[in-house]
């Protein structure tokens, strides 16, 4: 089966260098915040930070895979996705999906999950959620410069 890549950032994006990923358990909702890009995308400043919200969370990771290992192939995307240090909706063969270990599970299954995937600098961030939404709390600097989540082309 082929593997596909739906970018969801189009005008923003993690912050190169430090973007510093936490990950909050909200229920079954997952919250990922980041330091956002001020260099590359206009409206955002240092220290601004997005905050992502992966709304009934089948499972998540947060763990290796930084951007020397996925240029020198020793990621298991390496080699199929468009680019580094993008968020994107991956399709296609269930093998990836469950090739790492270090899943952590917050809920059943619904069957109506996508497989979600960030790349930032030190660390990749994967989630099997029914949907991703920008969590509206004020301190979400994507929320309020008008940024949003582009809707995969399936």
């Amino acid at each position: 089966m082929n593997t596909k890549f739906y970018r969801l950032n189009e005008d923003w994006n993690a912050e190169p260098n430090a973007p510093n990923p936490i990950v909050a358990i909200e229920g079954r909702d997952i919250v990922l915040r980041f330091l956002v890009n001020p260099f590359r995308y206009p409206g955002s400043n240092e220290d601004d930070c997005g905050i992502l919200r992966f709304i009934r969370c089948e499972r998540y990771r947060l763990g290796p895979t930084n951007d020397e290992g996925w240029y020198s192939g020793q990621c298991r995307f390496s080699k199929l996705a468009p680019a580094w240090g993008e968020f994107y909706v991956v399709e296609g063969d269930e093998a990836l999906l469950e090739a790492p270990m270090d899943w952590s599970f917050v809920g059943p299954r619904s069957g109506a999950e996508r497989h979600y995937l960030f790349y930032f600098r030190d660390k990749t961030f994967e989630c099997v959620a029914e949907q991703c939404v920008l969590d509206g709390t004020e301190e979400n600097s994507l929320l309020r410069a008008g940024k949003d989540i582009s809707q995969p082309r399936t």
